[in-house]
């Protein structure tokens, strides 16, 4: 399996210590090269780290460490996992203090360069409000006389694979309704 315990060195250390393994199991289990293994036994490497146990955390099973003690070609296979790692769904993104009053200008970009977004779109991109949005596009805004439409990409708001799904999205969204989609935009040219 491709996938490598959690915390290699660690469950390294407890399957050297408690097991008949080679090293060359060892190392190709746990994602580490055979001499490695060989000065963690040695007490050379990872002196202060305490041994994680695969068995008990249900990364490998019991049975398949005595399958391999015995046979010394055989090699580890790491259980497959009943529980992922949840990952944090998509939603509204801290920004830092710092960045948050670059936050109108990457708005009045977006506006600006790709009207086909819409506000719902540049809401979760940037993690800001409908709200916002609408007082940057009627220059409502308290701050508008200083909103200067720039990058949000460069700003550090968003990355370029979010911008470009969501541009993706919108003009999917416009050739399913029947409209014409806005010609991409030259940025950083004459502006």
């Amino acid at each position: 399996m491709s996938t490598l315990p959690l915390m290699p060195k660690a469950t390294a250390v407890w399957l050297i210590e408690k097991t008949a393994l080679t090293f060359s199991q060892v190392a190709e289990f746990c994602g580490m090269h055979p001499l490695e293994v060989q000065a963690i036994a040695d007490g050379e490497v990872a002196q202060g780290i305490v041994g994680y146990d695969p068995v008990a955390n249900h990364q490998v099973s019991a049975a398949e460490i005595t399958r391999c003690e015995g046979d010394t070609n055989a090699k580890l296979k790491l259980l497959s996992s009943n529980n992922p790692v949840k990952r944090r769904a998509k939603g509204a993104r801290y920004t830092p203090v710092a960045r948050r009053n670059d936050r109108p200008d990457g708005i009045a970009f977006l506006l600006r360069n790709f009207p086909q977004i819409q506000d719902q779109q540049i809401s979760k991109l940037l993690g800001t409000t409908k709200e916002t949005i609408a007082k940057v596009r009627d220059r409502q805004h308290w701050n508008s006389q200083n909103i200067k439409p720039r990058d949000p990409v460069t700003l550090g708001l968003c990355s370029q694979m979010d911008l470009n799904a969501a541009l993706s999205a919108a003009n999917e969204r416009l050739t399913r309704d029947g409209q014409e989609v806005p010609a991409p935009v030259m940025i950083g040219g004459d502006e």
